[in-house]
């Protein structure tokens, strides 16, 4: 993933192909929470969100509920930069997408074992809990998983992609802060881009993504630390995750609050550094 964002990157071109592409890439494969990998709704269904944004212009795209198209991502793009609106969600997405010929798929291409298997583990740990036999807890690792990449491009503009399939047994149409601009994405050229994951719910209240962006201009800190308190506000309301962001000089920060986060980026030697916990 981080392979095919570097090769746009160092033949000239945009972040916003950059990040498009590594999230792509991220949502074929169905070992991530996006695309293929995407987790099952209570229903036993997979609905997906995904948004963009160009930190150049302010411009962004998202979608939300799409059952059928391989590629969230892409469908946000064209959201962007081929109708007037910021979010479409739903069927309405997808004839968006038919319309604008996007791929769609089978709903039983999104179909994996462990996924499954993980929506069953839930479900049976809330009828223990439900007759008081057993507390029902999730683990970090059944609610996280979102996929997302920031970049910086040679000519000095950001961008921000996410993607995500939401959170195991999540109801019927529930929406996280992934394609919330402002709350899991933003990118803007004066600051930063920033991609979050974790606690969606919190992530919105708290408006994340564009809280770091909002702390670097009006307070003049750093990235690191507005990444650090813009979580830090998700936190005191009870949400854990984390995000991976970028500034308008290429410095990069990774901050979370759960016991590991799977993170990736290209290092000034201009070797990849891969890490999962602290």
């Amino acid at each position: 993933a981080l392979r095919a964002g570097q090769e746009i990157l160092q033949t000239g071109g945009s972040s916003l192909d950059a990040v498009q592409a590594t999230v792509r890439v991220l949502e074929d494969d169905p070992h991530f929470n996006a695309g293929r990998g995407s987790v099952f709704t209570s229903a036993g269904r997979n609905e997906m969100d995904a948004a963009i944004m160009d930190g150049k212009t302010l411009r962004a795209g998202a979608v939300a509920n799409v059952e059928h198209v391989r590629n969230p991502i892409v469908l946000a793009r064209a959201v962007m930069e081929k109708s007037k609106h910021v979010m479409i969600a739903g069927s309405g997405a997808e004839e968006f997408a038919k319309r604008n010929g996007i791929e769609l798929v089978d709903a039983k291409y999104f179909f994996t074992q462990r996924r499954w298997d993980a929506l069953q583990k839930i479900k049976a740990k809330e009828k223990a809990g439900a007759d008081g036999t057993k507390k029902f807890i999730i683990s970090e690792a059944e609610r996280h998983g979102t996929v997302g990449a920031v970049a910086r491009d040679s000519q000095g503009n950001l961008a921000a992609a996410t993607s995500t399939g939401g959170t195991d047994n999540k109801l019927p149409g529930r929406v996280g802060d992934s394609p919330v601009i402002g709350a899991g994405t933003y990118a803007k050229n004066a600051t930063c881009a920033v991609s979050c994951t974790g606690d969606g719910e919190f992530f919105i209240r708290a408006a994340v993504a564009h809280q770091v962006s909002a702390l670097m201009e009006l307070r003049g800190i750093s990235l690191g630390e507005a990444a650090e308190q813009a979580l830090g506000e998700a936190e005191k309301l009870g949400g854990t995750g984390g995000l991976i962001a970028v500034d308008k000089d290429g410095n990069v920060a990774l901050p979370f609050n759960t016991s590991g986060m799977y993170r990736g980026y290209l290092g000034e030697n201009g070797k990849f550094v891969f890490e999962i916990y602290k």
